[in-house]
């Protein structure tokens, strides 16, 4: 009789509950929740271990997806094709992934939610961001368990040097669980971790406020804006990142980052640039066309994707009249355009599912790096510590080379000769043999020297580890600079930008939706045009170009080139810095910027003043043949494109542009000669865009010509440069005020050793000077530029070489100009007033009379003139004549 098996009695419900539980578990801990070490899922984790096993290291060949989808099947993970090329895609998407760990070559899909490639077409490496995941990975810093079959070995966490959780973050559904943590910014992260380290013996007290110093909120790859204050229904004011941080749990408002942009004949154009994570573009597109055939949009007239390598650009088209702000609330409300991000802060803690708060993942990340590193460094030190005990045989050898000699020609055989080194000596086995495979050229005195130069060091080296492992401290002074050198390689700036506003119901402003920053705006040598965010890479960025400016992103940036033409754009519009993307030149960037023009001046324009009727600030345009030209905001505030701002003679050009916040300010001009005149701008009356402004300056001579000007304010110098290197600043005090149109006084006096002034303007000693010689180009701090008085010669704040010249000079206005509230006016600079009583014709006498009622020092008052009012009259009747000619 055959027995078939073992029939016992159970309990259908204790079966069931007991075979649950233990699928659930194999989902959680072996699928769906990555570890809070490293940050990685089981799948995630094997891929990169076989792409390291492979040796496909960032310097090495890629190779076929196939390939490695086939290693990591066979070798460690017994689960279907698809699977394991799916989560390496995805760990090669710069749109899924904040920092990717597979570089990818071919098609791996787009955020129009297009499939990658089959795996017989791709191409995949390791990243280098994906090194720091495995470095030291062969230094015994993590237990190794058999894979699926037991015939191999992986890697049952990584070393994770890179805070890979919450830097990349993590999403997944396991049984009666699911886990959805944001990626963050990578500085922001480590910036946090040395700050715990710093305060380790205090961290109990350590709150979700002090991290939040540091780490300000998710940091999406795709960008975005996250308001994070919310007052709804169901939330009184909360602080959505706050509470997601302190408790692990919360729902974050992430929108699309958005601008307005005019066009002609009233209508406006809706243009995203960011969508929320995960939001497909493609998508996205169809839902606001759907809408718009029901009816629910009928003030759109276009939808196109504009999309290209540079950039994200989906273009909404309104018709004419239509409110953006009112569209924009209704694309917010109808489209994924405005998303909310539920946080749930999910990990496998010593193999448990753990709800974690961004101070417990900090610490369980620092506890897993303190583990590396000790292990790391008793790996060290056992190494060194062997390679010690085989340097110390040698040493021996050499210094009984004879005896040694003599011991092995003695001996019949290779065993017979360790055994009589190790009796004769006193050596172990490792030495013996170590002495009996020393090559003949280790005898050199040259080798000799180099073994006791090895033995000396590791002994060192022995000694460090030995107080790093027996000194808590130092071990996480290493996990620090670590930190610190990880942030210095591989942080870049923030994508998702962060709104902090108290109070905030849901309606969106376009303000809103721009970071109100400074940025800096340079054109370069061949006039490509580019907005730096990291005003930290600014200096570097602004040695070898043509103009700068620092600017306010919020601002209104005004492009005017030599021949008098303006165009008008928003400082946030300007194409932005990437490493990837190919600069922008103004042809390409401005409509009806043509390669005849050239560029004269960037102004930085707070668009309250354009939209303020009772403003009275201006836009002021000096030529070089001493005219100018006066603008009044208003006239600017409906413009779009390309607008006729001054019109010149044929042989003069724009050299400067400035902003006056009101006709108050003073007008300096800076010739060629030396000469500089100082006049109350109030005497150029306001004109609109197209005139030819009136003459500011009587220049000496055919080939004088303007080179600098300015507006006066509060601490300003006036500075001047000469083409020999000499420079510098003369306070504007020394300046007295005079009518426009004079031949002003001496600013320099040009000499063969000095040559001819090419260049100055009004600075601050905030500023920067940026210089060009015929050979190399100087960036200057003015505060370097000496002070001296009108006479005098100047220093030279830099070295030039012989032969060598200044050809031409740059000021970098370092601070935006600042932009008044709705409810104020545009600021008045802090000095005494003056009542607009006199034409442009008024003689010297009532010019006089006026410095006295200004209470003006007496350097500043206006020379006595022998002639007599009646005359001095006459002579400017006749000048304003000629000007109104002209």
């Amino acid at each position: 009789m055959t027995t078939l098996g073992t029939i016992r009695t159970i309990d259908i419900n204790e079966e069931m509950r007991g075979a649950y539980l233990d699928y659930a578990m194999s989902v959680i801990v072996s699928r769906a929740l990555p570890d809070v070490r490293d940050g990685l899922k089981p799948v995630h984790r094997r891929i990169l271990y076989a792409m390291y096993d492979m040796g496909l290291r960032p310097n090495q060949p890629y190779k076929k997806s196939a390939r490695i989808v086939g290693e990591v099947l066979g070798k460690y993970h017994p689960h279907g094709d698809s699977a394991v090329y799916d989560a390496m895609v995805r760990l090669a998407q710069d749109f899924s992934m904040r920092y990717p760990l597979v570089d990818g070559q071919g098609n791996f899909g787009s955020i129009d939610g297009d499939n990658a490639a089959a795996m017989r077409y791709t191409e995949a490496r390791l990243a280098p961001i994906a090194m720091e995941m495995l470095a030291d990975i062969d230094k015994e810093t993590v237990d190794f368990v058999d894979n699926f079959d037991g015939t191999l070995q992986e890697p049952s966490v990584l070393p994770a040097r890179l805070p890979n959780l919450l830097v990349n973050g993590a999403s997944g559904i396991a049984v009666g669980m699911t886990t959805n943590i944001p990626p963050h910014n990578l500085g922001e992260i480590c910036d946090a971790l040395c700050y715990l380290i710093d305060h380790y013996d205090q961290r109990d007290d350590i709150t979700a406020q002090d991290l939040m110093q540091f780490v300000q909120g998710p940091d999406f790859p795709t960008g975005g804006i996250i308001y994070r204050y919310r007052n709804d229904r169901n939330h009184d004011n909360t602080d959505t990142i706050l509470n997601a941080y302190a408790t692990g749990r919360g729902q974050i408002v992430v929108q699309a980052r958005t601008h307005v942009e005019e066009m002609s004949r009233g209508r406006h154009r809706i243009v995203v640039t960011e969508l929320p994570y995960q939001v497909n573009r493609a998508n996205l597109i169809e839902r606001i066309a759907q809408l718009v055939r029901d009816g629910k949009l009928d003030n759109i007239s276009d939808l196109r994707d504009e999309s290209d390598r540079s950039g994200m650009r989906i273009v909404i088209e309104l018709t004419r009249n239509a409110d953006p702000t009112e569209t924009l609330e209704a694309l917010f409300k109808h489209t994924p355009m405005r998303q909310t991000f539920g946080v749930i802060m999910l990990a496998l803690v010593d193999g448990q599912p753990r709800m974690l708060t961004l101070k417990s993942a900090l610490l369980h990340y620092i506890e897993h790096r303190i583990q590396v590193v000790r292990r790391r460094s008793a790996y060290e030190l056992e190494r060194a510590r062997h390679r010690a005990h085989v340097l110390e045989g040698l040493r021996i050898a050499l210094d009984h080379l004879d005896a040694v000699i003599e011991t092995i020609r003695r001996s019949r055989t290779q065993e017979t000769a360790r055994a009589n080194l190790q009796k004769r000596f006193k050596l172990t086995e490792v030495q013996a043999e170590a002495i009996l495979s020393m090559q003949l050229r280790r005898l050199a005195a040259l080798e000799r020297r180099k073994i006791e130069d090895e033995y000396k060091a590791l002994l060192n080296r022995i000694a460090e580890l030995e107080q790093l492992l027996a000194t808590p401290a130092l071990v996480l002074q290493v996990i620090r600079d670590e930190l610190v050198e990880l942030k210095r390689t591989y942080a870049d700036p923030r994508r998702t930008v962060i709104i902090t506003e108290t109070n905030y119901t849901g309606a969106v402003s376009t303000d809103a939706l721009i970071a109100d920053a400074p940025v800096v705006v340079t054109v370069g040598q061949k006039e490509d045009v580019e907005r730096v965010v990291n005003l930290a890479e600014a200096p570097r960025q602004a040695t070898n170009v043509r103009f700068v400016r620092t600017m306010q992103n919020r601002h209104e940036c005004f492009i005017i080139s030599r021949d008098g033409l303006a165009w008008r754009r928003s400082v946030h519009l300007v194409p932005q810095r990437t490493n990837t993307q190919t600069t922008t030149s103004l042809a390409q960037w401005l409509t009806g910027y043509e390669r005849r023009h050239t560029l004269a001046a960037m102004v930085d324009f707070p668009a309250d003043w354009m939209s303020d009727e009772h403003s009275s600030a201006s836009l002021v345009l000096v030529s070089a043949q001493g005219r100018v030209m006066r603008i009044a905001a208003s006239h600017f505030s409906s413009m779009i494109d390309a607008a006729n701002a001054f019109t010149l003679d044929k042989n003069d050009t724009v050299v400067w542009a400035g902003v006056a916040p009101t006709e108050e300010d003073e007008l300096v001009l800076l010739t060629r000669q030396g000469q500089a005149i100082r006049f109350a701008l109030a005497e150029v009356r306001p004109m609109g865009p197209g005139a030819s402004g009136v003459m500011g300056v009587k220049l000496q001579g055919k080939d004088d010509l303007v080179v600098g000007a300015g507006l006066r304010s509060e601490g300003t110098h006036l500075l001047v440069v000469s083409a020999k290197g000499y420079a510098k600043r003369v306070p504007l005090d020394e300046f007295p005020i005079q009518g426009r149109y004079g031949k002003g006084v001496i600013a320099a006096k040009p000499s063969a050793r000095t040559g001819t002034v090419i260049g100055g303007g009004v600075v601050s000693a905030d500023d920067n000077l940026l210089l060009h010689t015929k050979r190399k180009s100087v960036l200057l701090p003015a505060a370097r530029v000496e002070e001296a008085s009108r006479t005098a010669r100047g220093s030279q704040p830099f070295k030039l070489a012989a032969q060598d010249e200044v050809q031409t000079l740059a000021i970098w206005k370092t601070t935006p100009l600042a932009s008044p509230t709705s409810d104020e006016a545009p600021p008045t600079p802090a000095k005494p007033t003056r009542a607009r009583t006199r034409s442009t014709a008024t003689g010297g006498a009532k010019s006089k009379r006026r410095t006295k009622t200004a209470s003006k020092p007496k350097a500043e008052k206006a020379p006595k003139s022998k002639r007599s009012t009646s005359t001095t009259r006459k002579k400017r009747r006749s000048t304003t004549s000629v000007d109104k000619k002209r």
